[in-house]
């Protein structure tokens, strides 16, 4: 099971530490060992939505997530977007820009490639803060079945009951950090966070759309395979191809703090891309993992700790529009959620498995009894 779904992943390790051997010697793949576990380790919480998505995927969608998707990660986030932001930041060409990451310059020093990145950090905070707000929102008013925080997630929960509320309490939030944060950016952060807000509102509207389709198909499906002895394949519908879209945009958005801390560490494009690259199928290979084994289901409280990880990060980013994170926040607070919900998780487990065993022999002492 482990070889089955992390095979690729330890395969693409090797090539890829080989190739920053190869690159910049010793120290290269040093520095890419460093970034493979920055990217998984500010990544987790993403695989633990992403499974959640993923559950609702058909089998050909799960390996298209794992083959089409990586490579969109890895080679569209992880190292076209960074070239993207740069050219838009500096109005360079592609060719400029590129030729300015080979150079290696001081990222401290104006006009170099990591100095000018982490110029437009604050467009890039604003739409992934504002993305992955609304996920966080939209999940935290919602009815839910089973509650961890409680004595937060039962009142927000019916608060829920107004329309649109995530929306009115994000953009809210979105004019807070601008004046607060934005300075001389505030038009800037403004427009990047509803940018942000507007392409989550497009492609999970898309999703939600589909959904009642790909519900009447499974019906029809249902009906057809009675009707012909099991013959019948459901084809995939619009809802899978937007589900998977969904998670493109998703992952795109977790991309920006690791993708940004990676310039703390080198300014290499090269090294950037292998590193993260492979992290980033690590993560894919942990939301197959994740789904495959049922650890949603078993650890109940996990899809809870990501989306409050979620929660965390947005807000992190939007502060970072003015004030420098280290990345050792971002990574960690990810992982102390994920880490709290999963220790709780497997308290419920065994307090539910004590109750079952008590029923069990009070119903033993019952059937014995004269």
């Amino acid at each position: 099971m482990i070889f089955r779904t992390f095979g690729w992943s330890f395969l693409f390790t090797a090539l890829g530490v080989a190739a920053a051997l190869w690159y910049g010697g010793p120290e290269g793949a040093f520095v890419a060992g460093i970034l493979i576990v920055l990217e998984v380790s500010l990544s987790f919480d993403n695989a633990v939505v992403n499974a959640k998505v993923l559950e609702r995927m058909s089998e050909f969608w799960r390996r298209i997530f794992l083959t089409v998707g990586i490579l969109i990660a890895v080679f569209g986030m992880r190292l076209v977007f960074p070239f993207v932001v740069v050219a838009l930041a500096a109005s360079l060409s592609p060719v400029e820009v590129i030729d300015l990451a080979l150079e290696k310059g001081d990222p401290d020093t104006p006009g170099t490639y990591g100095y000018i990145l982490a110029d437009a950090h604050h467009t890039i905070a604003a739409f992934g803060g504002m993305f992955l707000l609304m996920i966080y929102l939209n999940w935290l008013f919602e009815e839910k079945d089973i509650l961890w925080l409680s004595w937060v997630e039962g009142p927000l929960e019916k608060a829920g009951k107004i329309d649109a509320l995530a929306i009115i309490v994000a953009v809210g939030g979105l004019f807070g950090a601008a004046k607060a944060f934005g300075g001389e950016h505030e038009s800037a952060v403004l427009t990047a966070g509803l940018a942000g807000l507007l392409t989550y509102l497009v492609v999970n509207g898309l999703a939600t759309a589909f959904e009642h389709e790909e519900e009447v198909l499974e019906e029809r499906f249902e009906e057809d395979t009675k009707a012909h002895g099991g013959n019948v394949t459901l084809a995939v519908g619009k809802a899978a191809f937007f589900l998977f879209l969904y998670l493109e945009v998703l992952d795109a958005s977790f991309s920006f703090d690791g993708v940004i801390g990676a310039f703390a560490i080198t300014t290499d494009p090269i090294l950037i891309a292998i590193g993260l690259g492979v992290g980033a199928l690590y993560v894919r290979s942990l939301t197959i993992y994740l789904v495959r084994k049922g650890t949603l289901s078993d650890y109940v409280y996990l899809e809870h700790g990501a989306h409050w990880a979620i929660g965390a990060l947005a807000v992190l980013l939007m502060v970072s529009i003015g004030h420098e994170i280290p990345e050792l926040v971002t990574g960690l607070i990810g992982v102390a959620f994920i880490g709290a919900a999963f220790l709780m998780s497997v308290a419920r487990n065994r307090r539910e498995g004590s109750h079952e065993d008590a029923d069990v022999d009070a119903e033993s002492e019952g059937v014995g009894a004269p």
